[in-house]
């Protein structure tokens, strides 16, 4: 993301930018828009300073999993993130 965001989550939030939902599967069949999975991958672009003894461990541009309902869905400038507490996050890739 070229933008820096003017958002600044509190505590262990963490923003992340969903990564694009699968268009074709492997066998090359489009997969229409209702039948799509939620993405459970995405890139970290914003994160709090942590709680008081412990520390956010992400770090802005890690690429993380996530449990597939994880966070709060939201919009900021027109484009979908999710904010949710650093200990939803699965792994960092």
């Amino acid at each position: 993301m070229a933008k820096k965001l003017n958002v600044t989550p509190l505590h262990d939030r963490v923003i992340v930018k969903p990564a694009a939902a699968e268009e074709k599967t492997a066998g090359g069949i489009i997969i229409p828009d209702t039948a799509k999975e939620k993405p459970q991958r995405g890139t970290v672009v914003a994160a709090g300073p942590g709680k008081k003894d412990e520390p956010v461990v992400v770090k802005v541009g890690d690429n993380v999993l996530y449990g597939k309902y994880a966070g709060t869905e939201i919009q900021i400038e027109g484009n979908d993130f999710l904010i949710m507490r650093e200990s939803d996050i699965l792994a960092i890739v």
